[in-house]
C-alpha cells in the first residue's frame, strides 16, 4: 500500500486560506453559526464565512491546533482554514494535519505565530483517494462516537438540573399540589404518582423567601464531607518527573497527568482560588470519579447522606457563589465562606428519592465518558498509523470489529 503513496507539498494538498476578523461586539449571539478561534470554537454568529465542513488551523495565540468543524463556520482572523468539496477527503486532512506537529512551527517568540509559508511547504505523503476516504472513515467511527457521547451526557445532565430546579428551585410538585393540577392517584410529566406524598401542599416564609413547608433553610457544612486536609500540591517540576496515568486536577480541569493518586471515587470539586466564579456569579465545578489527584486550588466535597454527591453538583449549578467570593485581584472561595451558604434541606425521603432518579442518569455520563477516554486513545493510536501508511486500512478495520466499534 505504501508503495502507492505519493508526496505533495502542503500548500499544494490543504492550502491555507486566512480567516477573517469578527469582533466580539459583531457577532449575533442568536446564530447557529459556530465562530473558531485559535484554541477552537469561541462563539456564533448568524452568518457563516466558509460553506460546508470546515478544517481550522490555529495561526496565533495557540498556534497549529487543528479543528474540525462538521458545518459551515466563521473563522475569525488568528485562524488559517481549510475546506473541500469532498466532506470524506476533507477530514482526511484534517487528521493529516493533526499528525503534523504543527504547534511546532512557531515563527515569532515573541508573538506566537504560525508562517503560511513555512507550512505550505512541509512535505507529506498521502494515498489514493479511495485510502484517504477509508482512513477518515475509520478515525471519523471513532470521533463521532465521541462526539454522540459528549451530546449523551449533555442531555442527562440537563435533564438531572431540569429536576432539581422543578423541585428545588421552583417548587413545582408543590405549586401543583396547590393549584389543584396534581391530586393524589394522578401523574403529570415529571410528577408520577408515587411521588406525591412527598410534597406538602403549601409554603411557608423563610430567610430565602417561600419555601414548601416542612423544610428548612441550614447551611452547606452540615450536608457534605470536605476532604481539603488530604490534597496535596505539586510543582510542575514535580509533576514533570511523575509523569504517569493519573488526572492532577487543579480549580477548573485537568493539569496534568501523574504516578500515583489521592482519592478513590466519587467526588466533587469546587474552586477554591484563581478559577472560582463564572460570568453568571455559579462556582466553578467539576463532577470527577476514579482514581486521581488534586492540589490546594479545588475544595474537594462528598455529600452527606442523605444528601448525594449528585444533589451537592446541582446545587452548585443554580446557588450564586459570589457573595462569599473574596479578594479583588485573587478571587478565593475559602472552606468557612462556602459552610456558612445557605442550603434548603427538604427531608431525608426527598433527598432519597431525588438520588434514585438522578444516579442512573450520572452513572451512564461516567459510562460515556469511560467509553471516549478509550476510544480517544484508540483514534490517537490508530492515527499516526494509518496516515503513515504503516498500517493498512483492512487490519485498521478488523481490530476495530474485534474491539466492537
Amino acid at each position: 500500500m505504501a508503495g502507492e503513496w505519493r508526496e505533495v507539498t502542503i500548500g499544494d494538498f490543504a492550502p491555507f486560506a486566512y480567516g477573517k476578523g469578527l469582533p466580539e461586539h459583531q457577532r449575533d449571539p442568536f446564530g447557529d453559526i459556530p465562530v473558531f478561534g485559535s484554541n477552537g470554537m469561541v462563539g456564533v454568529h448568524s452568518e457563516a464565512l466558509t460553506s460546508g465542513p470546515t478544517v481550522i488551523i490555529g495561526r496565533k495565540g495557540t498556534v497549529g491546533a487543528v479543528h474540525y468543524s462538521p458545518k459551515s463556520c466563521w473563522p475569525i482572523d488568528t485562524t488559517f482554514y481549510v475546506t473541500d468539496p469532498d466532506p470524506n477527503v476533507l477530514r482526511f486532512k484534517y487528521y493529516l494535519l493533526k499528525s503534523l506537529g504543527l504547534e511546532h512551527m512557531n515563527a515569532d517568540s515573541a508573538v506566537p505565530g504560525l508562517n503560511r509559508e513555512a507550512a505550505h511547504a512541509r512535505k507529506v505523503r498521502i494515498p489514493p483517494l479511495r485510502e484517504q476516504r477509508a482512513i477518515a472513515h475509520i478515525l471519523g467511527t471513532l470521533d463521532d462516537k465521541i462526539e454522540l457521547n459528549r451530546r449523551m451526557s449533555e442531555t442527562l445532565e440537563a435533564m438531572a438540573r431540569a429536576l432539581f430546579k422543578s423541585w428545588f428551585v421552583d417548587f413545582e410538585p408543590v405549586r401543583a399540589k396547590m393549584e389543584g393540577r396534581w391530586r393524589r392517584g394522578q401523574s403529570l410529566p415529571g410528577l408520577p404518582a408515587h411521588l406525591y406524598d412527598l410534597f406538602p401542599d403549601r409554603l411557608v416564609d423563610s430567610e430565602l423567601g417561600e419555601i414548601p413547608e416542612g423544610w428548612r433553610v441550614d447551611r452547606l457544612g452540615d450536608y457534605c464531607f470536605n476532604f481539603d486536609s488530604k490534597r496535596v500540591p505539586l510543582s510542575g517540576r514535580d509533576r514533570a518527573n511523575r509523569k504517569g496515568p493519573f488526572p492532577y486536577y487543579g480549580a477548573a480541569g485537568v493539569m496534568d497527568y501523574v504516578d500515583d493518586y489521592l482519592f478513590d471515587g466519587i467526588y466533587l470539586l469546587v474552586g477554591e482560588d484563581g478559577s472560582v466564579m463564572r460570568e453568571d456569579g455559579l462556582g466553578v465545578t467539576q463532577y470527577v470519579w476514579g482514581k486521581f489527584w488534586v492540589n490546594n486550588h479545588a475544595h474537594v466535597l462528598q455529600g452527606k447522606p442523605p444528601v448525594s454527591t449528585e444533589q451537592l453538583y446541582l446545587y452548585f449549578a443554580f446557588e450564586s457563589v459570589a457573595p462569599y467570593v473574596t479578594g479583588a485581584v485573587q478571587p478565593k472561595l475559602s472552606q468557612g465562606r462556602m459552610n456558612t451558604m445557605p442550603f434548603l434541606f427538604a427531608g431525608e425521603e426527598v433527598c432519597l428519592e431525588l438520588h434514585r432518579l438522578v444516579e442512573p442518569w450520572f452513572a451512564r455520563i461516567r459510562a460515556c465518558a469511560e467509553e471516549s477516554r478509550t476510544l480517544a486513545a484508540l483514534r490517537d493510536a490508530l492515527l499516526p498509523k494509518l496516515i503513515s501508511g504503516e498500517l493498512r486500512v483492512k487490519d485498521a478495520e478488523r481490530f476495530l470489529e474485534r474491539v466492537g466499534v
